[in-house]
């Protein structure tokens, strides 16, 4: 699988703003400078790497290992060295070490001893016989030269030093000789036992000291003491922390590459977001910009961000939307109210001029059936305002619609059966419960049903049933009335359309079918109207009346 990195996830430079495309030309891929998120990511990606080698170093497990080893290793040799000791005075016979020193010191001389460690024999009233240091060569050989290795260690060493200096004052150390710090060890060891023992040498570091008795037949003829070279176990634990110091420094690059490229892919991203939600409005210049608002697509991205480009256009895109609705619909009321306010104010000069009193009645009727169709649209476009906002708040509530559009039909069939007109429901026995707005829901319901009512005549019908459908629910109105004009059907749902008959001119506003299929879509539902023709008739044949068709979700 192919992987995209930073702006090659960026929309092409179509679909961006100039002032966009410009910014992102001058910030680069690496914006360090300009993105605090780029710094956090750097920042607790290293925060992280740093605890990680600071608890290596702290806990120390290198040494302690190394130590342990170093300590039986000389415990091992020390032991060696005893043997040799016991079994020259098993062959010549002789007990007293101190006698024979000159062979005791021949005997040392011949042994092949490592690391520059050095061996004392005691006697058994714990005086000095003789000692011998082993070669320098054989530890340079050992530890490699490592100490022109440790430079990042040495280098840490006396940055610390240098800025501890002022607040610790340097103490002069006073090391006694190491043949003084072996005798207490020494007279454990006369009593049968080896001992492990730490000591210091001449400059203040650390050093191992084993000691281990020479016994023959049973008895303690002697003592055997080791001490090892000097730093020895410093300079190996120097070197494992300059090996673990430079893998630190590796995953330091490492990391922050890393952490560039992601910040790279996130922050750029998100930067192009704000960069073109910033150009929408002039924040220095307080103004609001004539350009539309046009958000980078980042949708092909498979994470977050991909998602928030995503809802931020679609966001915008309803924004516009709705604008360009209220835009819309603020032209269609002022042209709708100017229509009556026209024939107001022709009917108001008329009567300024006409003489003869039915006339002046006749001006009367008119402009009380003006004032009328005006106090009837501003109240239907009061409700029409307040109706996104209404089915925003309010709270969705389950109930039975079956029952609610029974009690409708009880009601307004009445009205329509005074008119002579035949009222059917045909609803099923058993309850279907949704989720909505009740009172909502049965305002589209009434919408329909009058408007079947104000299309019959006496003799007509209507028809109101409903149906179950798997995960829906189909309430359908029909009636016998003249049906929708073919050129109407599409239009009929649109704000301030009204196709009604001559005599009916002015009573209604034309804003309820476009309420009703608003109401509807809110409860994410469809409605519709078509007329109702016999299945085998000619499209163009004269309709048999109208249908409209809601389908809710259970």
């Amino acid at each position: 699988m192919d992987v995209v990195l930073g702006d090659d996830w960026i929309a092409p430079d179509s679909t961006v703003e100039k002032e966009v495309r410009d910014r992102r030309e001058r910030r680069g891929m690496f914006s360090l400078k300009r993105s605090p998120l780029t710094r956090k990511i750097i920042t607790f990606n290293l925060i992280a790497l740093n605890i990680l080698v600071a608890g290596i170093l702290y806990l120390n497990s290198s040494r302690d290992s190394l130590a342990s080893q170093r300590a039986a290793s000389l415990v091992g040799e020390v032991e060696l060295v005893a043997d040799v000791f016991e079994a020259q005075i098993t062959a010549s016979g002789e007990t007293n070490l101190a006698v024979n020193d000159q062979e005791t010191m021949a005997t040392l001389a011949a042994l092949d001893l490592r690391n520059s460690v050095q061996v004392f024999v005691f006697g058994p009233e714990g005086g000095l016989v003789a000692n011998a240091t082993g070669s320098a060569a054989n530890l340079n050989a050992e530890l490699g030269s490592v100490e022109d290795k440790t430079l990042i260690v040495d280098g840490l060493s006396k940055f610390w030093t240098l800025i501890t200096s002022p607040f610790f004052a340097s103490k002069e150390i006073s090391v006694p000789p190491l043949q003084e710090q072996l005798r207490e060890l020494v007279g454990k060891s006369a009593s049968g036992e080896t001992v492990v023992g730490k000591g210091l040498n001449m400059d203040g570091g650390a050093i191992f000291t084993v000691t281990t008795p020479i016994t023959v037949d049973g008895q303690s003829v002697g003592v055997v003491a080791l001490a090892s070279a000097s730093g020895e176990i410093d300079q190996l634990v120097k070197s494992e922390r300059e090996r673990v110091l430079q893998m630190f420094l590796i995953a330091t690059l490492v990391s922050i590459g890393l952490s560039l490229v992601l910040a790279s892919t996130i922050s750029n991203p998100l930067s192009d977001l704000a960069m073109a939600a910033e150009v929408g409005r002039r924040n220095d210049k307080g103004k609001v910009s004539a350009a539309r608002i046009r958000i980078p697509d980042l949708t092909a991205r498979p994470d977050e961000i991909g998602r928030l480009s995503g809802a931020l256009r679609g966001m915008v895109s309803a924004l516009y939307d709705r604008i360009d609705s209220n835009e819309q619909f603020a032209a269609d009321v002022a042209h709708e109210i100017k229509n009556p306010l026209a024939s107001l104010r022709s009917a108001v000069g008329t009567m300024r001029v006409a003489k003869r009193d039915d006339q002046r009645e006749k001006l009367l009727q008119v402009i009380e059936h003006d004032v009328r169709r005006l106090d009837r649209l501003v109240s239907d476009i009061s409700n029409a305002s307040r109706l996104d906002s209404e089915l925003v708040k309010e709270d969705e509530e389950a109930f039975d619609l079956i029952h609610m559009v029974r009690n409708l039909c009880d009601y307004l069939g009445e009205q329509a059966s005074s008119n002579g007109i035949e009222f059917i429901s045909d609803l099923p026995s058993e309850p279907i419960t949704i989720s909505g707005l009740e009172g909502r829901l049965a305002q589209v319901f009434v919408n329909l049903i009058t408007n079947a009512v104000s299309f019959c005549e006496d003799g007509d019908a209507i028809r109101v049933w409903a149906r179950q459908r798997e995960n829906r629910v189909l309430v359908v109105v029909e009636d016998t009335g003249p049906g929708i004009p073919e050129q109407a059907l599409g239009k009929v749902f649109k704000r301030f359309y009204s196709e009604r008959p001559e005599g009916q001119f002015g009573n209604n506003s034309g804003l309820g079918l476009a309420i009703s299929k608003q109401i509807v879509e809110a409860h994410g539902g469809v409605i519709w109207a078509e007329n109702i023709r016999p299945t085998a008739a000619d499209i163009n044949s004269e309709p048999l009346g109208a249908r409209f068709v809601v389908g809710l979700p259970i």
